[in-house]
């Protein structure tokens, strides 16, 4: 069934994007992978391309576009490469970070801020989960309190994307420890920060390339002004933000399904075994069945939701269905990619393998399945209350 989403411009741009990847990130990714770490070059080249930035308005140096569907378009060309870290830390900066700033920044915070994000100059971070709490937000200890003109922070936060890359930090502070989901408040720490400090980068099972790591606030004073969006506001900003970072994973998922997909069709039916290519066999047959149809059926869910992400119209509730179906098909994908793979699967210079590694953060992060669920539920449990 021919797909709709994607129009003459998105078609012009997956060339650009195609280039970029192949130019500058194909070449040095195994070496990103094996030193677990990205070259900070890349980003420079990214912003000269246009591949990061793209929801920065024009007056702050970026391309000012706010049809997700160009983002959707880099998704795919990054599955398609199995280049995951790389994707994985333009998400965070385009999806997550910027919008946090573009929604709730001051003028004069977007205009210090945006410009060199977008020129790829400066790299940023969320820091939310701490080492008591992860989806559990209200859990959070790290404090901030107001001393004059400044906040001073303390605490320490884990499991951090782009934690060591990372020259601004968006982090969640308690910052009125009796006022419950109205105590919260997002500060940003900028590198360089005294008392601000980073501890290990962490040893991940996959995504080995892509920045994680420890942040420690230990009395880490920063300007008042550094405050994003209203004070005790945080908790709730948080959850205005989620819809996009979830439909954003829901994306990433559903487009390395497809390009695991791809991988394996195209091995099932150039490995031979009993003298034939094993895709002719019908168990072989069966499987590339049901993970084409899997991934045809829910790609087509994935395009409404991006279609209603443009509108204005996609709900907290909406992105959780989207983000835990679709990782959640990722992972059945890829392991059966694996599986028809035999040997060969288990090997790391078969892309499906990497894939394999990579993929099973996706069901965790951003709000883990059984949260997803969670929220689903309480949605069907408000209809009766």
């Amino acid at each position: 069934m021919k797909r709709t989403l994607f129009e003459a411009d998105h078609e012009a741009y997956r060339e650009t994007v195609r280039e970029f990847l192949a130019r500058e990130v194909v070449p040095n990714y195994e070496r990103w992978e094996e030193e677990r770490l990205i070259d900070r070059n890349v980003y420079l080249e990214a912003g000269k391309s246009g591949i990061l930035g793209l929801g920065v308005p024009e007056e702050f140096g970026g391309s000012g576009v706010t049809d997700f569907r160009f983002r959707h378009v880099v998704q795919e060309e990054v599955a398609r490469t199995g280049t995951t870290s790389f994707g994985a830390t333009l998400a965070l900066q385009d999806d997550i970070v910027v919008p946090y700033i573009l929604h709730l920044g001051t003028e004069e915070q977007k205009a210090r801020w945006l410009p060199r994000m977008a020129a790829g100059e400066v790299i940023g971070a969320i820091a939310m989960t701490e080492p008591g709490a992860g989806s559990d937000l209200q859990g959070v200890k790290t404090t901030a309190v107001r001393d004059g003109d400044e906040w001073v922070i303390n605490g320490q936060k884990t499991f951090i994307t782009n934690g060591i890359h990372s020259d601004l930090v968006i982090v969640v502070c308690r910052t009125d420890p009796g006022a419950g989901a109205k105590g919260f408040s997002l500060i940003v720490v900028e590198r360089d920060t005294p008392g601000f400090s980073r501890g290990r980068k962490l040893h991940k099972v996959g995504l080995a390339a892509q920045d994680t790591a420890e942040l420690v606030f230990e009395d880490a004073r920063v300007p008042a002004e550094n405050l994003l969006g209203g004070e005790g506001r945080g908790f709730f900003h948080l959850m205005e933000n989620l819809p996009l970072e979830r439909i954003g994973i829901a994306v990433s998922a559903i487009t390395s399904a497809r390009a695991a997909y791809e991988w394996t069709k195209r091995y099932a039916f150039e490995r031979k075994a009993f003298g034939k290519p094993i895709g002719d066999l019908q168990n072989t047959r069966f499987v590339l069945a049901e993970m084409l149809t899997e991934i045809e059926v829910t790609e087509s869910h994935i395009d409404r939701c991006v279609l209603a992400l443009n509108a204005g119209e996609l709900t907290a509730v909406d992105a959780s269905k989207a983000k835990w179906w679709a990782t959640e098909l990722q992972k059945r994908v890829v392991d059966r990619g694996v599986q028809l793979h035999g040997g060969y699967g288990y090997m790391m210079e078969y892309p499906i393998a990497r894939a394999y590694v990579d993929a099973r953060i996706q069901t965790i992060y951003g709000g883990t399945t059984e949260i997803m669920k969670e929220i689903i539920g309480r949605d069907i449990a408000s209809e009766f209350a």
